[in-house]
């Protein structure tokens, strides 16, 4: 999600590659930097803060040379600081590296390069890599690099500068790190994303997974990481630079909703080893394996969307974990006398950890004795300085104020919690656990199946956009899906919409229905299964429209609904991933056909830092 610009001509660097990061900073950050080589050899500078604050230090301090690489950074590893910023150097200092996405060995390597001699500075995992690269530099920059890339683990963009090659910029991607090459006359550009380039070439080159590309000002060479060459010639970019900058998407919040197969596949990076155990030790700080065996309590505390992504996680974890989980809304947890105690573990969830209500809860939490898990997204926020340990979500920046990715990835690192603690705690056979584990590893491509129903969903969509109020239902693990899916609709389209248990809805909300209000219900597999349907069956006796989130082969439902938005059969306990999305995308294409203000839903904030 960070961003990454290299320059290499005629001109000077600087200059450019300032602009085209600005030109990224839609994309979120929390530190910039910046390495040229001249005259003097690599130099370079970089800052914690926006951008504004490393042209500054350039202003006091310039840097010239017509080769260089930028970087703005969203901390994964290390807090934002200044030392943290990209680039960073190997032991010389002739070799800078920037880099996007998450090196899951890199603890391994820093150990080995620590005993081989190298000094690290930082709590990056991209410092490993201009280490290694230095380590296996025999005179050929080009193919120590290349030499670098088979022993990485993850997913990964990254970009190398060498003042001991001064003519080249070398790039490599892995995974859902994009890149892409500007060509231009006598100069050639790369960056993370088109807006960054527009102002200077519209002839790219796009770089896929397992592909390294050396540039210089002349042009490009492409090559697999082994070295095998391979043809690509630039395409011409015909977008404006408001659609670059989402993707050619309309919007962001729909650009972030297909962001999520990789948003999932971020967060599970590294946290799920080869025999498929999930391990977090690393990362719960002080939550360790003795600590997680003696708590005796579960409590679950978050607003909006984060409350629902925990209530997934209630789920899981009295299903897999078997003790008391509680939930509570963290507006409620401050002023409703938590039972909360020294054995009692505590996961607050908020996307920004600087959710009001959220830290309250927290503070209080932590002032009972209570140990205190924050689920975040951001490094070094309010949050992750008063818990006891923090599971990343690794979503990275969200523009849309409607949450999105953020829920996926919130409800992935419950999944991973739960596993976890199941496993130290061996309440779960280890078999059962593993499968599990490998489930959850094909979720992406689970998501990316639902993804590509989005033109079925619009059309159901443009058929429920008069709609004056709509009811979502779901049970058990998607009752969280179902309130999801409703307040999607209600923050974004402004239709009034509920979501509720499915055997709740006899009790009351069967009175609002009739052939003017749709029902949404989410009918997957699993040992609720007939019971929901028979919840839509009432609904669909009082002639309201039924949709259904459900297997396409599934013949009862075909009986019942009027439409079925179709999803794969994943495990039980994985299906919330898999099946909000659809509903992400029908509260879209709903809001869309409405005019609304889809990104800038009226009233809303993406952070509430105010009670």
């Amino acid at each position: 999600m960070c961003g990454i610009v290299g320059y290499i001509g005629q001109r000077d660097s600087v200059p450019i590659i300032l602009d085209s990061l600005a030109r990224l900073e839609y994309r979120g950050y929390d530190s910039a930097g910046i390495a040229v080589i001249n005259e003097q050899g690599l130099r370079g500078s970089k800052s914690v803060g926006k951008l504004a604050r490393l042209v500054s230090l350039l202003h006091d301090d310039p840097l010239h040379g017509s080769i260089g690489l930028g970087h703005t950074r969203w901390a994964t590893h290390g807090r934002p600081n200044d030392v943290n910023a990209h680039p960073h150097l190997d032991c010389s200092g002739s070799i800078a590296v920037v880099h996007n996405g998450i090196i899951e060995n890199y603890a391994e390597l820093r150990e080995r390069l620590k005993a081989q001699g190298h000094r690290f500075v930082s709590e990056t995992d991209t410092e490993v890599i201009s280490h290694l690269i230095e380590s296996h530099d025999k005179g050929d920059v080009v193919e120590a690099v290349r030499r670098t890339l088979a022993e990485l683990r993850g997913a990964f963009g990254l970009g190398v500068i060498s003042s001991k090659d001064p003519s080249r910029l070398i790039f490599a991607r892995n995974g859902a790190s994009p890149l892409i090459v500007g060509v231009g006359e006598n100069e050639m550009f790369v960056a993370s994303d088109i807006p960054a380039l527009l102002q200077y070439t519209r002839e790219t080159v796009v770089i896929q997974e397992g592909e390294m590309v050396v540039v210089g000002s002349d042009g490009y060479k492409l090559t697999s990481f082994e070295g095998a060459p391979i043809e690509r010639k630039a395409l011409r970019i015909t977008w404006n630079a408001a659609q670059a900058e989402k993707s050619g998407y309309k919007h962001f919040m729909l650009k972030e909703i297909f962001e999520q197969p990789s948003v999932v596949k971020e967060t599970l990076a590294g946290r799920i080893d080869e025999d498929y155990d999930v391990r977090l030790e690393p990362e719960l700080g002080s939550i360790d394996d003795e600590l997680l065996r003696s708590i005796s309590k579960i409590c679950i505390t978050g607003c909006g969307t984060a409350y629902h992504a925990g209530m997934v996680g209630m789920y899981l974890l009295r299903s897999l974990v078997g003790l008391p989980v509680e939930m509570e809304l963290a507006s409620e947890f401050r002023y409703g006398d938590p039972v909360v105690d020294p054995a009692t573990l505590v996961l607050a969830i908020s996307q920004s950890g600087e959710t009001a209500d959220t830290i309250e809860a927290a503070k209080i939490a932590k002032g009972r004795g209570a140990t205190l898990l924050g689920v975040c997204n951001v490094v070094g926020s309010h949050l992750t300085r008063l818990d006891d340990g923090t599971l990343y979500t690794r979503g990275g920046p969200e523009i849309g104020v409607a949450a999105t990715k953020t829920y996926t990835a919130q409800v992935t690192a419950m999944i991973l919690a739960a596993l976890h603690l199941a496993r130290v705690r061996g309440t779960v056979p280890p078999q059962r656990l593993r499968e599990i584990a490998r489930a959850t590893s094909l979720l992406p491509a689970a998501v990316d199946v639902v993804l590509n129903e989005s033109d079925r969903i619009k059309r159901i969509a443009r058929t429920m956009s008069e709609a004056q109020s709509v009811l979502f239902l779901g049970r058990y693990i998607n009752y969280p899906t179902a309130l999801e899916g409703a307040l999607k609709l209600k923050e974004i389209s402004y239709i009034h919409a509920e979501g509720y248990a499915a055997g709740e809805m006899k009790h009351g909300p069967i009175a609002l229905l009739d052939r003017r209000t749709p029902v949404v219900a989410v009918v997957t597999s699993g040992h609720v299964r007939e019971k929901i349907l028979s919840n839509v069956a009432e609904a669909k006796a009082r002639e309201a429209p039924i949709i259904c989130v459900a297997h396409a082969d599934d013949a009862d439902v075909a009986d019942i609904a009027d439409e079925i938005i179709p999803v794969p059969r994943v495990d039980p306990l994985l299906a919330p991933i898999v099946n909000v999305a659809p509903l992400q995308l029908l509260a879209y294409h709903i809001a869309d056909f409405k005019g609304c203000d889809v990104d800038q839903p009226r009233n809303l904030a993406k952070t509430v830092t105010v009670e």
